[in-house]
């Protein structure tokens, strides 16, 4: 759930909770406040008629008027009350009501029933009439259920009605104030976004709630660390390739000196061998032969090592010639199987170290990949130049219809990627359709900064 709802959810069911528990109270008061009222009223009317009691005792009054109400409805008894007058045996001697009755009932029957059944309105308030040790009788006073009840009706409703105004408002408030203070968090989570893609570059702005800011912080400073440890990283991954090509390029020197003279010598000598013994010593022209033949094949396989080591079409011809003669050959041992292909669009001359060697052990890697496991009848290799990158294109009709392999798949595809990773290149798998793998890699042609 989206934290602003989730935070805006449990604003509402507190408000909810504080309206019910609000209007719980609003109807205790209600209800306290009527049978307050009708204390207060009982106790007023008793005073009046302990009053009238004295002066008919003092002679000063008529006892044919007691009990008189008179006074007590003309001094302001609250409405929906009802006085009676019980003499001394219970029997009524007199009563009266102030607006006792509602005329049409406006609240619903649960109401009423729930009302009832928790304060249970209408209670009468007894107080006994005595004057010298004389009982004369009883003053009840009955309140009004009705009244009542209308009253916390009254009160329920004007509650709901200022909270249907002020629990959208407040919670429209405290949405925006949310969003506003969330704000950062999509900020935070873009940059985060941007990081996993391998772009280290990109810092968090500066916030004004300090929660935030310490999380910024944390965040630029965990970046700033993983991008120094990836261009270390990257560093070293050039000397790395840089001291392997130079032992490479060393290996193949010494190999095409030192075995393509001694081949040359014995393949030469056994030809001088095979002219003399078809004169003196006919026996030994076959073994002569047999010499030729197998400094032959040693030749061939010395000349496959250096096209591994170093083929030396990259620094005497250039990468393009070194990627059509690589091209060329996996067609001869393809035997007609597989048909590879080479596209390149603008001029690979001139390109610094390390790329044209990086671009040709790419190619070679992804090629030998595609031979060994992807059982294709094509193979494409497309190489483009733009004035900032170099964009490497390798891709099959294969087997391959699924991403990700299986981490046993080999060391050829995390090898492409420690290349390209070193050079500050990106690197992407995608399945072509309807399968088959396509390997796209970017190099940039000046990375920021190679070591030697």
């Amino acid at each position: 759930m989206n934290l602003k709802f989730h935070l805006l959810s449990r604003i509402v069911l507190i408000a909810v909770a504080c309206l019910a528990a609000t209007a719980v109270y609003v109807l205790y008061q209600s209800d306290r406040q009527a049978k307050l009222q009708a204390v207060i009223s009982a106790d007023s009317l008793s005073r009046q008629l302990l009053m009238q009691l004295w002066r008919i005792d003092a002679g000063s009054g008529e006892i044919q008027r007691f009990p008189d109400f008179d006074l007590w409805k003309q001094t302001g008894s609250a409405p929906g009350l009802c006085a009676r007058f019980l003499s001394a045996n219970d029997k009524p001697v007199r009563s009266l009501c102030n607006g006792s009755s509602v005329s049409v009932p406006t609240w619903p029957d649960a109401f009423e029933s729930a009302y009832r059944l928790v304060f249970n309105p209408g209670l009468d308030v007894t107080r006994q009439i005595v004057l010298n040790g004389r009982r004369y009788g009883s003053l009840v006073i009955t309140p009004s259920a009705e009244m009542e009840m209308a009253a916390a009706w009254n009160n329920i409703q004007n509650l709901i009605g200022f909270s249907a105004v002020t629990v959208p408002a407040i919670c429209l408030l405290v949405y925006l104030s949310i969003s506003r203070i969330l704000r950062p968090a999509r900020l935070i989570v873009d940059g985060l976004a941007r990081m996993a893609t391998g772009d280290l570059s990109v810092r968090l702005p500066n916030f004004d709630v300090a929660e935030w800011q310490l999380t910024a912080t944390a965040i630029n400073r965990l970046a700033a660390a993983q991008e120094r440890l990836l261009a270390e990283r990257g560093k070293l991954a050039v000397r790395l390739m840089t001291v392997q090509e130079e032992e490479r390029r060393y290996l193949a020197r010494e190999l095409h000196d030192e075995f393509g003279q001694c081949l040359a010598a014995i393949s030469a000598v056994a030809a001088s061998i095979a002219q003399s013994a078809e004169q003196d010593c006919p026996a030994l022209v076959p073994e002569a032969r047999q010499i030729t033949r197998i400094s032959g094949h040693i030749m061939a396989a010395v000349r496959g090592l250096l096209l591994r080591l170093r083929p030396f079409e990259i620094d005497e011809l250039g990468l393009a010639a070194s990627l059509n003669s690589l091209t060329a050959n996996w067609n001869v041992h393809g035997g007609g199987k597989t048909q590879y292909r080479l596209i390149i669009d603008g001029a690979c001359e001139g390109l610094p170290e390390p790329l044209p060697v990086t671009v040709f052990r790419i190619v070679q890697e992804g090629l030998t990949n595609a031979a060994k496991h992807a059982n294709a009848a094509n193979v494409t290799v497309t190489l483009t130049r733009s004035a900032d990158a170099l964009m490497l294109v390798i891709e099959d009709d294969g087997i391959a219809s699924q991403l990700p392999f299986a981490e046993n798949c080999g060391i050829g595809l995390p090898g492409i990627r420690e290349r390209v990773m070193a050079l500050a290149g990106r690197m992407n798998l995608t399945i072509a359709e309807p399968h088959g793998l396509v390997i796209q890699v970017q190099l940039p042609i000046r990375p920021a900064e190679v070591l030697p």
